[in-house]
């Protein structure tokens, strides 16, 4: 789909990817934008409309898809992540929170905006995916679990969304450098970096973007003998 003149919601759009997404949707002339946001007030960009929009709250996803009917992009972007092992005492308790957010929280939202992307010509919708979708490893635990089950939720509502002309975009990363991975000592990505690749790949029709070298070293490595999921991480 053509990004000039679309008009695109953006979910987690106050800061980080969210915020370069807006930015450069913007600069390639989308005719309107939706900021999906938790407080509406956490955002002030001339021309960029704020939602309220808690990906955890079901009644927040609705009133958006009904305020914002003439969305042809959805960006689902927010998410969250917490760095806890499967072993740890709160384990199940954290890993409800993260699927809440980073799986039901896409598909709530998906199936709120899909009818009115059929209408609207079909459009397209971007997963924030990760590297974490097929490795997993130390106090990734959780985290990792639900952007495996995010990958899977995209690949099939993919399928579910060709008869009405909706491209579905999977984005995979690895390190990026926004407040999620403050701390962390590896080589990590720009957001914007990251944003100009999500775009283009919806302009050129793609199914996936593989927005760094690690990603893509990780996605090749999928079908070696040991797989290289069955190793932790190399940072």
């Amino acid at each position: 789909m053509d990004i000039k003149n679309s008009v695109a919601f953006v979910s987690g759009a106050n800061r980080g990817l969210g915020l370069e997404l807006v930015k450069q949707l913007q600069a390639r002339g989308a005719a309107k934008i939706y900021a999906g946001v938790r407080d509406v007030n956490s955002l002030n960009l001339p021309g960029v409309i704020p939602v309220q929009f808690d990906v955890t709250k079901p009644g927040d996803i609705t009133a958006a898809a009904a305020q914002c009917a003439d969305t042809t992009l959805l960006i689902n972007n927010a998410g969250i992540a917490k760095l806890v092992g499967f072993l740890d005492e709160d384990s199940i308790e954290v890993t409800r929170e993260i699927f809440e957010a980073n799986v039901y929280g896409p598909l709530r939202a998906a199936k709120a905006f899909a009818p009115a992307l059929g209408k609207n010509g079909g459009g397209a919708i971007v997963n924030i995916l990760s590297i974490a979708s097929w490795t997993n490893s130390g106090q990734m635990g959780p985290y990792a679990m639900s952007k495996a089950a995010a990958w899977s939720l995209t690949n099939g509502l993919r399928n579910d969304l060709i008869p009405q002309g909706t491209q579905l975009v999977g984005v995979h990363v690895g390190f990026m450098d926004t407040d999620l991975t403050k701390g962390f000592d590896v080589v990590k990505v720009s957001a914007g970096d990251v944003a100009g690749q999500i775009l283009d790949g919806v302009q050129a029709g793609a199914k996936e973007v593989l927005a760094d070298d690690i990603t893509r070293k990780v996605k090749r490595g999928l079908s070696d003998q040991p797989g290289i999921y069955l190793a932790p991480l190399q940072r």
